[in-house]
């Protein structure tokens, strides 16, 4: 017995002494894995670098250790990343040449969780995530459960947070002061405890997109192109099985009325279609259709009678789950973004405003 407890003994530290004699390595994670999270549309043709283009898409992983790094695409797009109840900060890939960057280092060793929201419009740069990095012997957890409520935002620049870091409204478009994460998109989300899609472009609309001709951009406005997991990219449909929205917000109007004469019988048929379609896909959401904040005078009448009329005429067939809801027009008290866009306080105010009637409207 005592020689079979030696023996044993001396097995065990030859073990131990193998296993500490291994350099330590870092945990490579890749994008596919199942623990990963995503929400929003994204293309998986490359399972190892998943593709999007809209804001508001959400990456969401439970990981261990003390530290954590990003892998994505370089010279892509920018983030606002979360890890646990920390206060949220901007990632930056779209100024650097890296293609790995440190979320978080020095954490109390345990499990966390990480947040990650593409907060750019990335139609031409076409971000892709390629996973996480993390300490040695250490791995992804579960990552938390969704919210069960779900919502679907589809706008133009005002849902994409165009321009709410700039401080005047004189200041041109940039990357660098779009910031989806402000919107009043996400932060109704938020208020609402709800998960949520964004398919959102600035400068498109109904049936004519920013300055477009008379009679629309049949083409390019948001009905050609809604029906595909990325914008102004028709190699992959979008698979609506995949996510079910309880309610539908469409901002889209304030483009179509822009510089310019536009045709307001294509504006109405426009909705009238649209919404038709958003309820072949989705037969028992709520769908909201909004106006503002953008518009005032003859545009935004022109927008809330069309509006008016469409779904009058649907709650008159019986479908009477189609609300109007507006967006009071922004008057410069609350500053102006990027272009006179929203400033954050204005999307803010926007949030406030539509937080409430969400609520009651679902009975949230």
């Amino acid at each position: 017995m005592k020689k079979t407890a030696w023996m044993v003994g001396v097995c065990l530290l030859m073990v131990m002494g193998c296993s500490a004699g291994k350099q330590a390595t870092e945990t490579d994670v890749p994008a596919s894995d199942a623990r990963i999270q995503y929400v929003g549309r994204v293309n998986f043709t490359n399972p190892e670098a998943p593709l999007f283009t809209y804001p508001g898409v959400q990456i969401i992983a439970g990981f261990e250790g003390t530290s954590i790094r990003m892998k994505a695409k370089p010279k892509s797009a920018l983030y606002m990343a979360q890890i646990d109840d920390y206060k949220p900060f901007k990632v930056d890939f779209l100024n650097q040449e890296d293609s790995v960057l440190m979320l978080a280092q020095g954490l109390p060793d345990g499990k966390h969780t990480v947040k990650l929201m593409h907060i750019t419009e990335g139609y031409e740069l076409r971000p892709e995530f390629y996973g996480f990095i993390l300490d040695p012997w250490k791995d992804l957890t579960e990552a938390p459960a969704l919210p069960q409520r779900k919502i679907e935002f589809i706008g133009n620049s005002i849902t994409c947070g165009f321009g709410v870091e700039a401080t005047v409204g004189t200041a041109p478009f940039a990357y660098e002061t779009e910031n989806h994460y402000y919107s009043f998109a996400s932060l109704t989300a938020r208020a609402l405890e709800a998960q949520y899609m964004v398919v959102a472009r600035s400068g498109i609309g109904i049936f004519r997109n920013y300055n477009g001709p008379y009679d629309g951009n049949q083409e390019t406005a948001m009905p050609a192109l809604y029906k595909y997991t990325n914008y102004n990219d028709t190699t992959e449909l979008w698979d609506f099985s995949q996510y079910t929205p309880d309610v539908v917000c469409v901002n889209l109007g304030t483009n179509d009325t822009s510089a310019g004469r536009y045709n307001k019988t294509k504006l109405r048929e426009a909705y009238a279609s649209f919404l038709q379609n958003l309820r072949d896909r989705y037969p028992k959401a709520k769908i909201v259709m909004m106006s503002g904040c953008m518009l005032s005078g003859q545009r935004m009448k022109d927008v809330e009678d069309a509006q008016d009329a469409v779904v009058a005429e649907i709650n008159e067939k019986g479908d009477k789950e189609v609300y109007r809801f507006t967006f009071p027009a922004q008057d410069g008290s609350l500053g102006y973004g990027a272009s006179y866009h929203p400033s954050m306080q204005q999307q803010e105010k926007m949030a406030n405003e539509l937080t409430p009637f969400l609520r009651e409207l679902m009975g949230w």
